[in-house]
């Protein structure tokens, strides 16, 4: 988790509230205390902790332990990114930056597997091939995508795989995204359904397998730096979207203009960017990212930090429910006195939907419901809102908590371990102080 600047009405840094705590307490960036923390945190913050009898076990969160990152700089895109890579290219969004309904170009994540193509002059004249186990392989241009199937725009939550892998402990690898590996955009494009019945889906299919035309890291043109596939069911789904528009615009090339898949509610690695061919196949796909440990999850559970026994992994599939607190930003002091903080944020799934979310700043003692916001389609992530009560001036931590259309809630720290960290999904925690 990260911190926004900004300064209350003396002047203070707010991110001074999580900087001491961070340096005073001992606290590690996973968000469990040392002996001494209760103290420390008390000092830090200046002022009381008003539920403290309700710290169990000493956890405290991970956004006290982590300072404001390096200011990222991008053509289109706004300071604020976190950058967790630069080869490939890979960046998050804090929580406090996907405080709009629809997460604007500037704001969204970014995430390569290998090196972008080069530009392409005419985006219309982009080629597209499907073949395998199809009646009649196609190849179509942009502009015969969009002037031959039925043009359709969908607001729906394109998510990494590893989002919320930092909040492993051990770490696992990859890199460390916390909750900002997502955003919500609105996609215009065709169904990828219709396009595969045009070219006559043989019985036998059972399974994609995507490829695009970004290069591997290497060089070597015979590598390829990704392709990944999805039952013919998930292909089918009316969701499932060939895009060449995000937010009303042509796609932007680093989002995988001109001509990108969207798979929602599965990981976004199945949403192939600057992809050109897809493949019938009959079997599961096993292109690279496919295979061994990669973007597959633990059957039965694992001790965390043991290697991983063959056969014991599952394909990640649907993503697993998520929260987020966008307003107010973690580490944001309000004045003396104030009583009431209204509350901002985001919750979404994988397929399941989201029935509620819930709010507490008793470190989980009580819960109060939040006001959800109606998705556009399926696929959408649901807005809220909530206004808590702060009863005393001092140090809080603001809980959000997401339960999912089959009852599954977020767990209070990241579960399931894996070698890879997928799923990773507690509850997000932001630090306000009053006074």
């Amino acid at each position: 988790m990260t911190t926004q600047r900004s300064t209350d009405r003396a002047g203070r840094d707010d991110t001074g509230l999580a900087v001491a705590v961070s340096r005073r307490s001992g606290v590690s960036r996973r968000g469990f205390l040392g002996g001494t923390g209760l103290v420390a945190i008390t000092a830090a913050a200046g002022g009381a902790i008003p539920f403290a009898a309700g710290l169990s076990g000493g956890l405290v969160p991970a956004a006290m332990a982590q300072t404001a990152p390096a200011p990222f700089e991008f053509p289109g895109k706004v300071t604020g990114l976190s950058l967790l890579g630069d080869r490939p290219l890979v960046a998050e969004t804090p929580e406090h930056l996907l405080d709009d309904e629809t997460t604007p170009i500037e704001k969204f994540f970014i995430r390569n597997n290998g090196t972008p193509p080069d530009p392409v002059a005419d985006p219309d004249s982009w080629q597209l091939t499907v073949e395998g186990l199809v009646d009649q392989p196609l190849t179509l241009t942009v502009g015969e995508l969009k002037s031959r199937f039925e043009n359709v725009t969908y607001r729906m939550v394109l998510e990494c795989g590893g989002n919320g892998r930092a909040f492993f402990d051990p770490p696992a690898r990859g890199n460390q995204w916390t909750n900002g590996g997502a955003g919500c955009a609105e996609w215009t494009g065709v169904r990828l359904g219709d396009v595969l019945k045009a070219a006559g889906v043989k019985p036998g299919a059972i399974y994609t397998a995507h490829y695009g035309a970004d290069t591997h890291l290497s060089g070597d043109p015979a590598r390829l730096p990704l392709s990944r596939g999805v039952r013919l069911e998930k292909a089918m789904e009316e969701h499932s979207l060939i895009v060449w528009g995000m937010n009303g615009q042509p796609l932007p090339e680093i989002h995988g203009g001109p001509l990108r898949l969207i798979i929602p509610g599965w990981p976004g690695s199945a949403s192939h960017k600057w992809v050109n061919r897809i493949e019938l196949r009959d079997v599961e796909h096993d292109g690279p990212g496919m295979t061994g440990t990669s973007y597959r999850v633990a059957i039965k559970p694992m001790i965390p930090g043991a290697e991983p026994e063959s056969g014991n992994f599952r394909i990640l599939e649907s993503m697993p429910v998520r929260s987020i607190i966008s307003s107010p930003a973690n580490g944001t002091t309000l004045p003396a006195g104030s009583r009431r903080l209204a509350l901002r944020g985001a919750a979404w799934n994988g397929e399941k939907g989201v029935q509620a979310v819930h709010v507490s700043v008793d470190f989980g003692a009580t819960w109060h419901a939040a006001m959800l916001a109606d998705p556009r389609n399926r696929y959408d992530w649901r807005r809220w809102t909530a206004e808590v009560d702060l009863p005393l001036d001092g140090y809080y931590e603001v809980w959000t908590r997401a339960t999912d259309g089959e009852g599954v809630m977020q767990p209070h720290v990241a579960g399931n371990w894996n070698p890879q960290g997928y799923g990773g999904n507690p509850m997000h925690r932001i630090a306000v102080l009053v006074g």
